[in-house]
């Protein structure tokens, strides 16, 4: 016999101040009223009667940030072994995922881009599981995008044994688990990740700093096979998020179609120019130039991020003041799950004012993922809601402080204990 879903009072969220994403002000008192998951009313004159009243105290309230570049299975708890792409089985990776959804949303981070696997799975899209785990309300995480296996070319930045120099034959992986090289099997396997669940796909376009795969501006797709790659998603209805640090690749990447660029540290100013003009989105992931914790890598990887770094910070500096379309993107675990606001104080930093890097975390993030359902507080909207202490127009570094986080209406942290 099926269950009766009791149903739920509506919910008025009281705070002191409310950062609403439709304009640069903050609105004081801030007030929401939230029912059967969306926003119903912003600061209303009254409340329904039956309404259950939370007040938050002395916070502001904003939209759920979005983080537009994350890998779920990888890094979190217990990952310090270079071993663990061979130690960990696909079951356990689903786990870790689980554990780093978590500790994502609890951030204040309610969607996220899950962007690529690179791990052994036998074909299994296990960002996809992870989404339909917590879309069913299973486990607790963000909302996911999931890329399910990155493309790329053998021995390129995302083939796994790349980033260990791994010997012949250690791994390998399938063309349905990403390893795809000339256009018909880059067809191949942008097709397997859309038949399993993919709804965004990950391409590999450059060299990496932390891989053994030469220069990390390097291309390593032709123009043929990018094409080929854009061409298969965008007719499925899908964007293209491309891997891409060097010049050349990331305007080979813009020219082939592709919808994102993630990095671009090493962009020219020329390159950056059309990549406004298309209106190619950025995930800059800049601070990975200031907080990734390389200590422990290679020398001659360490060698690469001390030129790279740099160079990108520069860059990403000048997208800002050029105006570029920039999303928020962490590249978590490169930064650690649940440090993902670091990104926020990074862009502020290469020049965004507060305001701006909350959009690139809320409205350009939504623009970039397709939907119109978040990244504002208006009537109708998802009740993805989060608060920080201050006043984070004044201090970016307050969204590193999360105290509340809402969830399609349901209350996911609250650190003053229950409502």
């Amino acid at each position: 016999m099926a269950r009766t879903r009791t149903p739920q009072p509506p919910v008025h969220l009281i705070s002191a101040r409310m950062l609403d994403g439709t304009g640069e002000g903050l609105v004081e008192p801030g007030s929401l009223v939230v029912h059967e998951g969306r926003i119903t009313a912003v600061s209303p004159p009254a409340v329904p009667p039956g309404t259950r009243t939370v007040d938050l105290g002395d916070v502001t309230m904003l939209p759920g940030l979005m983080d537009m570049e994350v890998n779920l299975v990888m890094g979190g708890p217990d990952h310090a072994s270079p071993l663990v792409p061979v130690q960990e089985d696909p079951a356990m990776k689903t786990l870790r995922g689980v554990a780093n959804a978590r500790r994502t949303l609890h951030a204040g981070f309610t969607t996220v881009r899950n962007l690529g696997l690179f791990v052994q799975t036998g074909g299994l899209l296990l960002d996809v599981a992870l989404m339909r785990a917590i879309d069913l309300g299973w486990t607790e995480g963000p909302r996911i995008v999931p890329a399910g296996h990155a493309i790329s070319p053998t021995g390129g930045h995302l083939d796994p044994t790349m980033f260990q120099a791994y010997a012949p034959h250690v791994l390998p992986l399938t063309v349905e688990e990403g390893i795809a090289d000339g256009v018909a099997e880059v067809r191949k396997a942008v097709r397997y990740q859309i038949k399993y669940g993919a709804r965004v796909i990950k391409v590999s376009a450059s060299g990496g700093v932390m891989s053994h795969t030469g220069p990390a501006g390097a291309r390593q797709y032709s123009t043929e096979e990018l094409s080929a790659i854009a061409d298969e998603a965008h007719r499925a209805g899908l964007k293209v998020a491309a891997h891409c640090h060097g010049d050349e690749a990331v305007r080979t990447a813009i020219e082939c179609g592709i919808d994102c660029i993630e990095h671009g540290s090493l962009m020219s100013d020329e390159t950056i120019d059309l990549m406004i003009e298309r209106g190619t989105f950025l995930v800059a992931t800049t601070f990975l130039a200031d907080g990734m914790d390389v200590s422990h890598a290679a020398p001659e990887l360490q060698a690469k991020a001390a030129e790279v770094f740099p160079r990108a910070r520069r860059t990403i500096a000048e997208a800002v003041r050029r105006q570029a379309r920039i999303a928020c993107g962490s590249d978590a675990p490169a930064i650690p799950h649940g440090r993902n606001a670091k990104e926020l104080v990074a862009l502020v930093d290469r020049g965004m004012t507060p305001a701006q890097a909350i959009r690139a975390a809320t409205t350009v993030a939504a623009e970039l993922i397709g939907v119109g359902d978040r990244g504002r507080l208006a009537e109708g909207l998802l009740a993805d809601i989060i608060a920080v202490p201050g006043d984070p127009l004044r201090d970016i570094t307050m969204t590193e402080s999360v105290c509340f986080v809402m969830k399609g209406g349901h209350i996911a942290r609250h650190d003053d204990g229950a409502p």
